[in-house]
């Protein structure tokens, strides 16, 4: 008995000592967030003197108006009212914006992990009318993948930058590094709904967003992707727009086209069709399946235009336009045409006229009568630019790059011409 005794004793013991043993820490140089609360985050849309376009992502067209996407940042507004002469005439503060949509005169805008909707009727008094909080997931901005990151904190406020400096922390029984989603890493997140959509001009009802856009209008719904997901938001009231809810949209979704009651998403494994005959509920049609590659997509009547491109996590070495025939009820989709590029982006289609976003190759410019020749009939080749994307619109091109924007009057498609540019602003250290 004494000999049980001794025994139960001994595991007390090592049971009671495990629970006093040192803790084991690490320390490593890590990316270290720094925070914007959700209060300042809450109270920081507004407008202020216009500001160089430094770091710029989508471009959105309405009403004799481009405005411009400064990554993480507000938005840009351009009066384009003369071509040739194109004004920057305000910046929209936007804290963690990546794309917009604009339906009359109510602009919105993701902001970290709400959407904002400001109203934009007189620009020299934009503010916000609406806000719903807490509809997207946590992001993170881009970080230097040299370094782990550090521990996140999301009730401190959304992580609007990094230092990296050394960190100490217990080890827990968990991997490291905790890698939380970056929605917006990899895009350049607006009505795409196309020419044919009947937009653009003045007083009219929603705006044109180019083929990058992961924001969409129809009717009285606003539409956005992220890497998986669908939200839809119902905006009957333009100033008090309503979480209607979101659902399963695949896998690895890039960018959103709105086209006869349809959104078409480009995804890193294909086209995903659905349709918005009941608009608050979109339904899953189809889905044409390609290689794993980052795509784009713009549709007019029964052809789908499909650029291809590789690099950072856009999958396999394919760079290349696709053409696909469509049937009536979008059900039937047949790849009829693949074309090679060096590195093919945003792209745009207005009647017969495609203009592709060629990477170092620049902005070319096609008849695309003929789907099946495509590239016999080269119209313009500008290599100088290297556009990402690109809005054609009543015999105008805007078009967007790390180079800044350029304005192009394509009414003589033998002679393209460019009207005007604004260059991207050096920012000296």
């Amino acid at each position: 008995m004494k000999t049980k005794l001794r025994y139960v004793l001994l595991l007390v013991g090592i049971v009671l000592g495990s629970g006093c043993e040192d803790k084991i820490y690490e320390t490593y140089l890590a990316n270290t967030p720094e925070y914007l609360s959700y209060e300042d985050l809450r109270a920081s849309v507004g407008s202020e003197s216009p500001r160089g376009i430094v770091h710029p992502g989508k471009i959105y067209f309405k009403d004799n108006y481009i405005f411009i996407n400064e990554e993480m940042a507000g938005v840009h507004v351009i009066d384009v009212s003369d071509p040739a002469d194109p004004q920057n005439i305000a910046f929209i503060t936007i804290p963690g914006n990546v794309d917009i949509a604009i339906k009359e005169n109510v602009l919105y805008a993701d902001s970290y992990i709400d959407l904002v909707a400001v109203d934009v009727a007189d620009l020299l008094n934009i503010h916000e009318v609406g806000r719903v909080e807490d509809i997207f997931p946590y992001i993170l901005p881009e970080y230097d993948p040299e370094y782990r990151l550090g521990e996140i904190d999301e009730e401190r406020g959304v992580v609007v930058g990094w230092e990296i400096k050394e960190e100490s922390h217990r080890i827990e029984k968990r991997d490291y590094p905790i890698y939380y989603y970056d929605t917006y890493a990899e895009a350049l997140m607006s009505d795409a709904g196309g020419i044919s959509a009947g937009v653009g001009g003045s007083g009219s009802t929603f705006g044109v967003g180019g083929s990058m856009a992961r924001f969409g209008l129809y009717d009285d719904y606003l539409y956005t992707v992220n890497d998986y997901q669908l939200y839809t938001v119902k905006i009957d009231d333009l100033e008090n727009p309503i979480n209607a809810g979101f659902q399963n949209a695949g896998w690895g979704v890039e960018t959103m086209f709105i086209y006869d009651a349809h959104l078409f998403l480009g995804t890193m494994s294909g086209m995903t069709i659905f349709s918005l005959e009941v608009p608050s509920v979109p339904s899953y049609v189809k889905q044409y399946n390609h290689i794993t590659s980052c795509d784009p997509v713009v549709v007019q009547n029964d052809l789908a235009y499909v650029t291809l491109h590789d690099g950072g996590w856009c999958g396999r070495s394919v760079n290349r336009l696709d053409v696909i025939r469509m049937s009536n009820d979008y059900n039937s989709l047949n790849l009829i045409a693949s074309y090679p590029m060096a590195n093919p982006h945003g792209l745009g289609i207005d009647g017969d006229v495609l203009f592709v976003c060629d990477g170092n190759q620049g902005l070319k410019v096609y008849d695309a009568a003929d789907p099946l020749n495509i590239t016999d009939h080269l119209l313009a080749h500008f290599p100088e630019i290297q556009p990402v994307d690109v809005i054609p619109l009543t015999d105008y091109l805007f078009s967007i790059g790390e180079q800044g924007f350029y304005l192009y009057d394509y009414s003589d498609l033998q002679n393209i011409q460019l009207l005007s540019q604004i260059p991207i602003h050096e920012v000296v250290d």
